[in-house]
């Protein structure tokens, strides 16, 4: 009995060195030098391949426009999937906007607790949210996570409603939340699509702009300094790239969400469920190296006004307002929601502008009446309808401006 007791005591050890081996290999891995110039110059050597055929390791991965929130480029991009660390971007957006970054956060036991990739926070610490906020992004710390989301939402379970509640303010159909840092949990996913715009809106927000884009900082616990370094191996590595969040658990695999600009093209790339670190970077490099060989920024806002402003010149004067006091009308463009959109090289000129407009009117002609529209459209994609209006106010002729009208006609 007593050696069926040794035995059990044997395997239970071997159980717990295996597990604690795992945990570690995690780490390790988490931590592997990555050499960005050497992936950067494998990608370069592959760029006629890249261009024909983007052959990726990532289960998921996208290129996102951030001029007009288009995809891109898309591998399973609407497929709902968990997200791992990348889940931090949402949670930064909730904390700056529901918290003072000069709040001092006291750590909790639960805090302390959190398992995974850790500041290393302990029972008691004493914190700024500014500073946890740093450690959130930067060593991706789940321990401060938690200590974020208590003090912000008052428990996990509060700042998850948090956290739903801003998706569903940013319109997001395909994502839930139910922690704050990411790890592994039933009913918490999201898509690359939603992640992208999630992150193109913490990238609107100077203080998490801020924090992302930085590779190395000194925050204060208990008033004691400590250096902290960016998980993300392609910051300060490959040109342009200013964030955004790494991440890895087992179920989501190595993800990746980078923002890279070039000139006047500003994308989010998005990468889930790479088996390695290395082709999570890869895979990240070449979304990136082919959006920007492919496509080129078109400023689609002025285009539209110039081809309006043309369309006017000649059109105008066929506008006929039946029984309208006057003839005179004036015609307004809604305003387009962006600027500018990103176009492959070779379709700039396909971009059509469509005016469509009724040129019979029967009066009264209210003002902002919508009486026609401007399609654009690329391929078969409609890039927007914009209504055109009525500026001024066409009253309907009575029997008093037939009168004058007649006698002008005498005279």
């Amino acid at each position: 009995m007593r050696n069926l007791y040794k035995k059990a005591n044997v395997v239970f050890v071997l159980i717990i060195v295996i597990l604690n081996m795992n945990i570690s290999y995690s780490y390790l891995e988490d931590n592997e030098k990555i050499d960005v110039h050497d992936i950067e110059n494998e990608v370069v050597q592959t760029s006629a391949q890249i261009e024909s055929e983007l052959k990726l390791n990532s289960r998921v991965a996208l290129i996102y426009d951030r001029a007009s929130g288009r995809i891109l480029y898309e591998k399973n991009g609407n497929k709902q999937t968990p997200m791992a660390s990348t889940t931090k971007i949402l949670t930064a957006i909730v904390v700056v906007e529901n918290s003072k970054l000069t709040d001092i956060v006291t750590v909790d036991a639960k805090s302390a607790g959190t398992g995974g990739s850790r500041l290393g926070l302990k029972k008691g610490d004493k914190i700024s949210v500014n500073d946890l906020l740093y450690g959130l992004m930067l060593r991706s710390g789940n321990d401060a996570a938690i200590a974020l989301a208590i003090h912000v939402g008052g428990s996990v379970e509060g700042f998850a409603d948090l956290m739903n509640k801003k998706a569903i303010e940013l319109g997001l159909v395909n994502s839930h939340f139910v922690v704050p840092h990411g790890l592994d949990v039933d009913g918490h996913y999201t898509t690359a699509f939603e992640l992208a715009k999630i992150a193109d809106y913490a990238l609107n927000m100077k203080e998490i702009k801020k924090i992302v884009s930085t590779k190395t900082c000194t925050i204060t616990i208990n008033g004691y300094p400590k250096t902290i370094s960016n998980t993300n191996e392609l910051l300060g590595s490959l040109n342009g790239v200013y964030g955004v969040k790494t991440g890895f658990t087992n179920g989501a695999g190595r993800c990746l969400v980078t923002s890279c600009k070039r000139g006047e093209l500003d994308i989010i790339t998005v990468v889930i469920g790479a088996d390695t670190k290395k082709y999570r970077t890869s895979d990240s490099i070449k979304l990136i190296e082919y959006a920007f060989k492919s496509y080129k920024i078109v400023d689609l806002k002025t285009k539209i006004n110039e081809q309006f402003e043309e369309w006017e010149k000649i059109n105008k004067n066929r506008i006929v307002i039946n029984k309208g006091i006057t003839n005179d009308i004036e015609l307004e463009v809604e305003e387009l929601k962006y600027q500018y959109i990103a176009v492959k090289n070779d379709e700039v000129d396909n971009i059509q502008i469509n005016i469509n407009l009724i040129y019979n009117l029967e009066a009264p002609v209210l003002e902002n009446e919508v009486i026609g529209n401007i399609k654009v459209v690329l391929k078969d994609e409609v890039l927007a309808v914009l209504q055109i209006c009525n500026k001024n106010n066409i009253d309907r002729k009575g029997v008093k401006d037939y009168f004058i009208e007649l006698l002008c006609s005498f005279v």
